[in-house]
């Protein structure tokens, strides 16, 4: 599943739910751009004490116990017919099981389903009639009673049962659309991991419990019926001749959570892979076209898989499909894939690249599913970082694959490996691999640890291994496991094997216990050898790590130098608190890069002399660009933490004035954005707009407005970057100019590039008034795709006065924006200025029951939290915010409660230590030279 982490605020994601990704010239700055962010960051015993009592520990988990082993399913005969108009179904379970001791009754997982009948018969035997039906909602389990024992043996269970098309997003739920003619209609659909199979149909709901499954639907004629597999029968239906009986062929044996099911109204677009596989593309009604991308990069991506794997895709068919109301970025449900449409869908025309971009990589995530998660599972929701982690992993390998010219992985660094150190810096973080009980905990750990961790920590292993062995590897495990369930050691296990390496041993420091470590360097030359000390501890958001029992990890160290920037020189293995190595050959002139690549899930603290000698392979370009990211991004973190002063890091963001490459820009503005959102709690916020106004025309410059001969994907991307950073920041020119072209574009004189849309949005509603507004959800009104629309909702809340503000709040919860979009209107809303965040906090408590109870404590709400309140700076907010929590409880989102009032203080302390000095640094900057 792709959830919009971090990189969600926008297909320009920053990564949904991945909650988001946000790879993309998305311009809100700071919280919105990163929702993973850390915002600030200090040091010191009295801080730790405070942020404990305030953050608090972890709540007490609940007791919970897994299904009973007595009886377990092989085969689920299921039949399903879901009224459209009454948002109900009903259900026919006819389920063939194996009893493994005798026992009385049968406990099953249900949620929100009435069991009208159920029986049970030995093969050969007589039906035996349940005689009661134990619900246990706080556990979503039911209790069958029978009035003898169940006998040791095979078995029928046959279970009558109906059921709500809920409108929560999860389940067998309702998804709104509308005709191309206008009028509003639902399809029925569905959303089952981690745990919500249970609300379409009694099951044995967990990972582990694998069988086939034979899914007949009943539905209206004239609408499309799909399922995991292809249609074997579609009949009249005897009882009602306007529906039809639609038989899908036996699946594989499969866990329950990536059964899905669809009923309503697409067209679609069809292709075969190289390998034979039918592989369709679902659109709304009229929109085909806007199929041919994701068709083109399906297509592409199967035999790539096949290839990596060595292992074929095991159905006879995919089908990719875009659901108008889905809460997560897609879903990899075996042989129907699920997307929001903005992750599936492609205009020719009106699709920014950062959209395209997008698309590549949801699709790439979900199709490395169908082999690692679907055909070898994880044996419980501990080892569900495996799952999330590889597929956010290798999306990148097969995007790298498609479309090299993406310059992918070093999108990868600034989208997915820097949010996962920011957040894994905190106290509130947790180890990648976490024990999971009671179903309510599983939400939790759909974050950015699992996520983007996960993926960084499989990233340093296959560097570590080679790709060579990596494969062997993984090709082992998948025919080792296949149609099974394995754990994260069953994978180290093979990966051991094939490299000859200690995989468990070093992996077990990263997935075992939280955080990371930031590696010292100091130097020494002697002749023509540089002797490096090399030493690591934890590092912290708040500080160094001083307490008595320091953790530490088996850290893969690679060092490279000026002579080859691009190539180590030398590889160890740091399973120490410290060490010393000698490189030859190295003279006194040449620079030592620790960690080329930035491929190593650490932080680096060079001595003042080495960061000396690598500065001006920042502004000579001689260092990759992932390293010059890398290297700011490194100082940036450690100025969060106290342990530099936020000036030394102006200073070098300085030194990127001649800077060409996108991502590079990228994690620039990100970090800019969150000094920005800082001191809008102080008297220098106009100087930092001025700074990053002077930091950002040079290349605003160079760039223009207008696309030129021989310009790509990432050209197209800096553009929008840049422009939209400078018009939020007041350059004068580029607000001139975005006001005049969106004149021209809404008068239909002169339709802006989707790649600048973005960004003249933002501008003119930062500068703009209630007349701006109006035409901006005008605009919003007449958008035919959900893309134009989605680009509108994230710049709204840029507007800047307090009763306009209040509209695009309003506006958030009306019904013109569809309910999972909610959250990055009001999250826009809080990322845009200090009123909008105070604002955004204060619509969220006052509408919190609504919210809640829209989300039913899903990952939406974590996301819609961690938007709201990630970027306020006072200690006093922390308390409000944990107070405010303690009242309302949402237990999904407790961690994510923690996290925020832990970044709060962060930031307080910060800015009560940098502030002063960081005012007095940008005012030097304008004065005049005497």
């Amino acid at each position: 599943m792709l959830l919009l982490l971090g990189r969600a605020v926008s297909p320009s994601f920053a990564r949904t739910l991945h909650g988001f990704r946000s790879t993309s010239p998305a311009p809100l700055g700071s919280v919105l751009v990163r929702l993973g962010r850390i915002t600030g960051v200090t040091h010191g015993a009295v801080f730790v004490t405070a942020t404990r009592q305030l953050t608090g520990t972890m709540p007490e988990r609940r007791p919970f116990v897994r299904l009973p082993t007595d009886v377990y399913p092989v085969n689920y005969g299921l039949s399903l017919k879901p009224d459209l108009i009454d948002f109900t179904f009903e259900g026919k379970l006819e389920a063939s099981v194996e009893v493994t001791q005798a026992t009385n009754q049968i406990v099953m997982n249900c949620a929100d389903i009435d069991i009208i009948t159920a029986s049970f018969a030995v093969q050969g035997g007589d039906e035996l009639n349940a005689t009661g039906f134990n619900y246990q909602n706080e556990d979503e389990k039911v209790t069958l009673s029978f009035p003898s024992a169940l006998q040791k043996g095979s078995g029928t269970l046959k279970i009558d049962f109906v059921g709500e098309l809920n409108d929560k997003m999860k389940g067998f739920y309702r998804s709104k659309y509308s005709t191309p003619g206008g009028e509003a209609r639902y399809a029925a659909v569905t959303q089952f991991e981690a745990t919500d199979a249970r609300r379409a149909f009694p099951c044995w709901d967990e990972p582990a419990i694998k069988a086939t499954f034979d899914i007949t639907l009943i539905v209206p004629k004239e609408r499309v019926a799909l399922s995991n597999m292809n249609v074997i029968e579609r009949k009249p239906y005897p009882d009602d001749e306007n529906l039809v009986e639609v038989k899908f062929a036996t699946t594989p044996v499969m866990s329950t959570y990536l059964v899905a099911f669809v009923i309503g109204e697409y067209d679609f677009v069809e292709s075969q892979s190289s390998d034979g596989v039918t592989v369709r593309v679902y659109t709304p009604v009229g929109k085909a076209e806007q199929g041919k991308f994701a068709l083109e990069v399906a297509t592409k991506t199967l035999p790539f898989y096949k290839d990596y794997f060595n292992v074929p895709y095991p159905l006879p068919k995919i089908d990719l499909i875009a659901i108008a109301d889905f809460a997560a970025g897609a879903m990899e449900n075996w042989g129907l894939v699920t997307y929001r449409e903005t992750a599936l869908l492609i205009d020719p025309k009106n699709s920014c690249s950062s959209s395209r971009q997008w698309v590549a990589l949801v699709v790439g995530h979900e199709l490395a599913h169908q082999w690692f998660g679907n055909l070898v599972t994880m044996e419980w929701w501990t080892h569900l970082w495996l799952n999330e982690g590889f597929a956010s992993w290798i999306e990148y390998l097969c995007v790298d694959h498609c479309f090299p010219e993406y310059d992918i992985w070093t999108q990868f660094v600034s989208a997915d490996y820097t949010r996962a150190l920011d957040l894994d810096a905190l106290d509130s973080s947790h180890p990648i691999e976490v024990n999971v009980g009671h179903p309510s905990e599983v939400d939790e750990i759909f974050d950015a640890i699992s996520y983007s961790k996960g993926a960084s920590v499989i990233r340093m292993l296959h560097n570590y291994i080679g790709d060579e062995d990596f494969r062997k590897g993984m090709n082992a495990y998948l025919l080792k496991f296949q149609h099974k369930n394995a754990s994260t050691e069953d994978l180290w296990d093979c990966l051991e094997q094939a490299s000859g390496k200690p995989i468990a041993a070093v992996m077990n420091s990263w997935t075992k216990q939280m955080g990371f470590p930031i590696i010292a360097v100091d130097q020494e030359q002697q002749g023509e050898e540089r002797i490096l000390k090399i030493s690591q501890r934890k590092f912290c958001a708040s500080g160094p790590h001083n307490s008595e029992e320091c953790p530490h990890w088996m850290v893969p160290v690679s060092i490279c130098t000026s002579e080859d920037p691009k190539c180590s020189k030398l590889k160890v293995l740091l399973d120490s608190p410290e060490t010393t190595v000698t490189l030859s050959g190295v003279s006194a002139d040449q620079w030592v890069k620790i960690n080329p690549g930035t491929v190593g899930f650490y932080r680096i603290q060079y001595s003042s002399a080495m960061l000396e000698s690598l500065l001006p392979g920042v502004r000579d370009l001689s260092l990759q660009p992932v390293d010059r990211l890398g290297l700011q991004n490194d100082l940036f973190s450690l100025s969060r933490a106290g342990m530099i002063s936020t000036v030394e890091v102006l200073k070098l963001m300085e030194a990127f004035v001649n800077e060409p490459n996108y991502t590079v820009w990228s994690d620039l503005s990100c970090n800019l954005g969150v000094l920005s959102s800082l001191l809008s709690h102080t008297d220098s916020h106009e100087e930092i707009q001025e700074f990053i106004r002077d930091l950002f025309t040079p290349i605003g410059l160079k760039l223009g407005w207008d696309s030129k001969p021989g310009e790509g994907h990432l050209d197209a991307l800096l553009r929008g970057l840049v422009l939209g950073k400078l018009g939020k920041a007041g350059h004068k020119p580029t607000l001139e100019e975005a006001r005049r072209r969106f004149k021209e574009h809404v008068e239909g004189k002169q339709v802006l590039p989707a790649d600048l849309r973005s960004p003249v949005y933002l501008t003119v509603l930062k500068h703009g008034d209630g007349a701006t507004l109006d035409t901006m959800l005008k605009l919003h009104k007449q958008a035919d795709m959900q893309e134009e629309r989605n680009r509108i909702e994230r710049v709204l809340g840029a507007i800047s006065a307090p009763e306009l503000i209040q509209k695009v709040l309003s506006f958030a919860l009306s019904e013109e924006v569809r309910p999972q979009d909610t959250v990055s209107v009001i999250g826009g809303v809080a990322g845009s200025s200090r009123q909008g965040r105070k604002a955004a906090w204060k619509f969220v408590r006052d509408n919190w029951e609504e919210l809640y109870n829209r989300y039913q404590g899903g990952f939406l709400i974590s996301r819609l939290i961690k938007l709201t309140v990630d970027g306020f700076a006072i200690d006093k907010m922390a308390a409000e915010v944990k107070s405010f929590f303690e009242s309302h409880p949402a237990p999904a989102a407790e961690r994510t409660v923690q996290q925020c009032c832990e970044n709060i203080l962060l930031n307080a302390a910060w800015l009560k230590r940098d502030a002063d000095d960081i005012h007095q640094y940008l005012l030097r900057r304008r004065a005049p030279p005497v």
